[in-house]
Order: structure tokens, then sequence, then C-alpha cells
């Protein structure tokens, strides 16, 4: 009998963490932000119940919950996409406006930042207006910033709509998730989520593809109208199929943190970007002197907040800090470069849109494959190894594109933008699961809003610092080659430059990925480790 129980309770054990692999793999690729919700975790075996055959979880049925898990699906996907197609349709985009790249790049910078500001209050609304109301408030506020965005008639006001799009699209995916995890019985969350994935890591693969498709054969308007019919069934699903949320008492609402950090943020993104043409120069200067003036202080303010917007006393862990800054690493060589990417392809290279998003396509289905094998991996090896090799092979993926020319061959590409989707799927879920490890446990709950954030921020700072690089390469090398030269060569020299500098970026990565090691836990993390939440059982406050 007691060898049966042991037998059960391993089970039980293999079960549960196969689930929490699940989780992370699901939450890391979507960028999800969650929080810690006890409340509203002690009832969710209870809740699914009601909409379960039986009250046994073996009976459960998928097709209990398929209305409201399909309403949250339509509007996830519909964000997910619309941070991938975005990418392949800026060469278009700078044509038609008539402007420079460094302009058309905010109307990505702007979404990133306007996502980093609205993630950390995703909890606080929920409790204060219930997550049913807040989801569909965020749809409908992406939806009419996705048809602003269509008809926009200048590059300044496709960037302000931008900015709308990010301030509904922030709030999508941590809302979605937690709302999956209310509706789905604990013993059956794994197959949930795995249904909820599917299509989440297949967007990234098609998003570029559909970009590509309505650029060339109907208008770059419609990367921006077509959210119009999704959010419509998204709205309608959701209101109809989508259960009514409690409302708990919100906690103090960190108002002051709310203003100081968007202003900080917005302005050192701006001031990195004029810093790529001239360091110097009163915009780069201003941009960076009042953007510093106010981290510093909302910094100073999280740091003595009760309830801060963004934990920043988590960054007394030195495993946290090393892990975090790695992270970011990672991300401003990947990101900034999975931008220029496709800018290469059709503006040296002479691809349609619709080719460069099949010539994309690989890297995320790289990706893909490499992220649910990082993840069992890293239970056994840890994150150094899955990091030092993720990041070297990322680093090398960017040598090889630093020496492009204009007659590079095609399957140097492929082969190249292939590495650096197998490196990022090695490197970034290890990366991201570390952080959590090294996060205090007591302030666990916290963690995931202030990483997703800083994620969005960073990767802000990769898109304007290295267009803005890239332009002032452009610039140099032209000038340097005179009025004879082909200016064709120029710009190739441009990018080439600036695929070098991601690439020493993603070697001092690799550098650092050597200084990871094993989270000590520490005596106070000890007594709360066996209470300690699951990352996946977390939303935002």
């Amino acid at each position: 009998m007691n060898t049966n129980r042991c037998k059960a309770k391993d089970s039980s054990l293999q079960h549960r963490s196969k689930s929490k692999s699940i989780y992370s793999w699901i939450i890391i690729s979507t960028n999800i932000p969650l929080t810690e919700q006890k409340a509203e975790a002690n009832t969710m075996s209870a809740r699914p119940q009601k909409l379960s055959p039986t009250n046994g979880g073996d009976d459960f049925s998928l097709k209990a919950i398929l209305p409201p898990l399909l309403a949250i699906i339509v509007g996830m996907i519909m964000v997910i996409l619309d941070s991938t197609v975005v990418n392949n349709a800026i060469p278009k985009l700078v044509e038609y406006f008539d402007t420079d790249l460094k302009t058309i790049q905010w109307t990505v910078t702007g979404y990133t930042l306007a996502l980093s500001a609205v993630i950390p209050l995703a909890g606080w609304l929920t409790d204060k207006f219930g997550s049913k109301q807040i989801f569909l408030i965020t749809i409908t506020l992406f939806t009419i910033g996705s048809v602003l965005c269509g008809i926009a008639q200048t590059p300044e006001q496709l960037i302000i709509y931008r900015v709308i799009q990010g301030l509904g699209g922030g709030m999508v995916s941590p809302i979605g998730m937690a709302m999956v995890f209310k509706l789905a019985p604990p013993e059956r969350r794994g197959s949930i989520m795995g249904v909820l994935g599917i299509p989440m890591l297949m967007a990234p693969a098609f998003g570029p593809v559909l970009s590509g498709w309505l650029v060339d054969s109907v208008s770059w308007h419609w990367i921006f109208i077509i959210n119009l019919p999704i959010g419509i069934i998204a709205f309608i699903l959701g209101t109809k199929y989508l259960p009514k949320s409690e409302r708990h008492a919100a906690p103090h609402l960190d108002i002051i943190g709310m203003c100081l950090a968007p202003i900080a943020f917005a302005m050192l993104a701006y001031g990195v970007s004029e810093g790529g043409t001239s360091w110097s120069s009163t915009s780069a200067i201003t941009g960076l002197t009042v953007g510093g003036i106010a981290l510093i202080l909302f910094i100073f303010v999280e740091l003595n907040q009760k309830q801060p917007l963004l934990e920043l006393k988590v960054f007394k862990s030195s495993d946290f800090t090393r892990s975090i800054i790695l992270t970011w690493i990672v991300q401003l060589a990947l990101f900034g470069a999975m931008l220029l990417v496709p800018l290469y392809l059709q503006g040296v290279k002479g691809y349609t849109a619709l080719e460069t998003g099949w010539i994309l396509m690989p890297q995320a289905l790289c990706a893909g494959i490499g992220m649910p094998i990082s993840g069992k991996l890293f239970d056994k090896i840890g994150a150094r190894p899955l990091a030092f090799a993720g990041l070297a092979v990322v680093a090398v993926a960017l040598f090889i594109l630093s020496g492009v020319k204009v007659d590079t061959s095609l399957w140097v590409i492929i082969v190249a933008i292939c590495m650096m989707g197998i490196g990022m799927g090695f490197s970034m879920m290890p990366l991201n699961t570390h952080v959590l490890n090294s996060a205090p446990r007591r302030l666990v709950s916290r963690v995931t809003p202030l990483t997703t954030a800083a994620q969005q921020v960073v990767v802000s700072f990769a898109v304007a610092g290295l267009t803005g690089y890239l332009t002032s390469q452009i610039t140099s090398h032209a000038a340097s080659a005179g009025k004879d030269a082909n200016p064709l060569t120029a710009v190739v020299a441009g990018y080439g430059d600036t695929f070098f500098l991601s690439a020493c970026i993603a070697t001092v990565g690799v550098a650092l990925s050597l200084l990871l090691r094993k989270p000590r836990l520490k005596e106070e993390d000890q007594a709360s480790d066996g209470n300690a939440p699951d990352p996946a059982m977390m939303m935002g406050h």
C-alpha cells in the first residue's frame, strides 16, 4: 500500500512538473506578466467544476470552456500578430509617408513603450473593475487604435495611434492568461495551456507572411484594418461567453511612479535614437538628461513606496541582477537585429514584403523548436550552459550577417536567421526561468510585471538605438565614398556595421553567461519556499 502511495505521489509530482514546464514555455514565449492572486487561486479548482459535466477531472470536457477560451484566444492572437506584422511593413511605410527610417521606427518604439506603461496596471485594474470588463475594454481600445492606424495620413498620426494600440494591447495577454487559469481545473491546466500555446507560437511564424501578402497584394493599411473584424468577433464572444468576474479590494495605486516611468523611458529612448546620429546633438543631450533625471526620481519613489508600481528591491539579489542584465543584453542584440533583417532584405536585396515574410518564417519555427528542448534541458543542467550555447550561436549568426554584401547568397542569410532562432530558443527560456528562480520568494509575485515591462523598454531602446546607428553609418559611408560611388554600397556597409555592433553585444552576453550560478536560497526564502506561488499562477498588480 505504501509503495502504491509513493508511486502515486511521484506520478503527481511529475505531472505538476510537466505542467509547470508548459506554463513557463507559453508565458515566456508570449512575454506575459503574471502576479500572485491568492484569493482567486484558492477558488480556481472550484470554479471550473461548474462548467464541467462532472466533478471529476478525468471527465472534464474541453467543449465546456471552448466558447470563453475561444474569445480569449481570438483577442490574444490579434495582439500577438500585430506585434509581428509591422516590422515587415516598415520599408513600405517609409516609402508611403516619404519620410526616413528614424521617424518610422517610432511606430515600433512608441508601441513597445506603451505596452511597458500599462503592463504593471493590469492587476490593479482587474481588481478594481473585474477581469471581464477590463478585457473587453482593452480589446475595444486596441481595435479602435488599429482602425486609426489604418487611416493615418501622416507619420506623426501613425505613431500616436500606435501608442493607443499599445495602451490596449499591453493588458490583453496578462488578463487573458489569468482568465484561462480560472476556467481550467488545476489537473487539466497543462492540456488547456497546450491548446492555447499552439496558435500563440504559430502567430510569430505566420505574422510576417500575412503582413507581406497584405502589403504587396492589398495595401499596408490592411495590416491594421484587418484587426477590426477580429476585434469585433473577440468582443462579441467575450461579452456572451466570458464568465462574470468578481471585483476585489484594489491595492494602493502608485500614481507618481505611473507618471514618471513613461517620461523616463520615452525620453531615454528618444535620446538613444538621436545619439545614434550624434551623441553631442542638442536633442540627444536633452533626451538623455530629462530621461535620466526622471529615471532617478522614479527609482527613488519606487524604493520608498510600500506598494510600488515596479518592485525594484528585487535588485538587491546579486543572482537576480546578473541574470536580468544578461537577459537585457540578449534582447538588445536579438530584437534590434530582427528589425534590421527585413529592412535589408527589402531595401538591399529587393525582395517583396511577402517574399521577406517567407524568408523570415524559419527563424520563428527554429525558435519554437528550441524553446521546449531548452525547457527540458534546463531542469537537468541549469541555465548557464544553455545561455552560453544559445548566445554563442546568436553571436556567430550576427557576425555572419555583419559580412553581408549586395550579392550575398540568400541561403547564407537564411542559415544566419535560423541560427538566431535556435539561439533565441535555447537562451531566452532558460534565462527567463532563471530570473524567476533568482528572485527572493517573498518578491516573486512582483517579478514578472517588472521583467516584462522592462523587456518592452529594452526592445524600444534596441529599435531606437540600432536604427539611429544604421542611419548615421549609412550617411557616414556615403560621405566617405563620394558622389560618384554606388549609393547601395554605403547602405550595405551601414547594415554590416550595425549587425557587427549587435554581434559585439551578443559576445558580451556570451562572456557574462559564465557568471550565472544556481540561485542561493536564503533562510527566509527556505521558510516560505513550500508556499511559493507558481509563476504561472500569477498576474501583475
